[in-house]
C-alpha cells in the first residue's frame, strides 16, 4: 500500500527545524497563492525557512512553485516574501517548473544539482515530499510545519491518500518532468555568494 510505503521510508527523514541536521540548501514547495500572496499554507513554510536561514541552518532557500500563467507566479511571491522575512535575495533560487512534487525534486536533482536538501511542507504532504525526493536522488529530511485543521487541510489530507498511489509510480518509473531544460547555476552561484 503507498501510505505505507510513505510512512516506513521517512520514519527516520523527519525533523523540525529545531533539530533538522545543517544543510546547505532548503526546498519550499509551492502551496498557492491568494491575490498574488502567498496563501497561509505557504506562508508558513516560508516562515520556517527564513527561521531556518536565520538559525544558520540552510544557506540558500530554493523556492519551487507554479509559474504556467502570467498572471500566476508561486516563485516570485515566494522570494518577496522571504525577502521581507529576512532572507537576502542573493540566498534565494528560484524554481518556475515546479508543477508538482515530483518535478520539483527531479528538477532539483537535475536543473539545480542539489545532491542534499532539507524540505519543508505541511504535515499532511512532507512524507510524500521526502519520499520523492529521495527517489529522484536527493538525500532529504523534512521539516513538517503546523496547520490549523481547516477545510483546506482536510482536502490535503484526503489529496494525499490518492498522491501517495501517483507517489509511488514516480518512484518506481521515474518519469521525466513536465519542463526540464538545461542545468542552472543559481544554487551553485547563491552559495558562492555567502562564502
Amino acid at each position: 500500500m503507498p501510505a505505507t510505503w510513505l510512512r516506513v521510508s521517512t520514519a527516520d527523514r523527519l525533523r523540525t527545524t529545531a533539530d533538522v541536521p545543517r544543510t546547505e540548501v532548503a526546498v519550499v514547495f509551492g502551496a498557492g497563492l491568494w491575490q498574488g500572496e502567498p496563501s497561509p499554507y505557504l506562508a508558513h513554510r516560508l516562515d520556517a525557512a527564513a527561521e531556518l536561514y536565520r538559525t544558520g541552518r540552510i544557506e540558500v532557500v530554493l523556492v519551487t512553485g507554479d509559474n504556467s500563467r502570467e498572471d500566476y507566479d508561486e516563485p516570485d511571491a515566494m522570494r518577496a516574501y522571504l525577502t521581507k522575512h529576512g532572507v537576502p535575495d542573493a540566498r534565494i533560487v528560484s524554481d518556475y517548473a515546479g508543477f508538482d512534487t515530483w518535478d520539483s525534486c527531479v528538477r532539483a536533482k537535475k536543473i539545480f544539482g542539489v545532491d542534499r536538501a532539507v524540505l519543508i511542507s505541511q504535515g499532511f504532504h512532507i512524507r510524500r515530499a521526502v519520499a520523492l525526493c529521495e527517489a529522484a536522488g536527493v538525500d532529504s529530511y523534512g521539516v513538517g510545519v503546523a496547520a490549523k485543521h481547516d477545510v483546506t487541510w482536510y482536502y490535503g489530507g484526503a489529496r494525499e491518500v490518492f498522491a501517495a498511489g501517483k507517489a509511488a509510480l514516480d518512484a518506481v518509473l521515474r518519469p521525466d518532468p513536465r519542463f526540464l531544460g538545461p542545468a542552472e547555476p543559481g544554487v551553485a552561484r547563491a552559495l558562492a555568494a555567502g562564502r
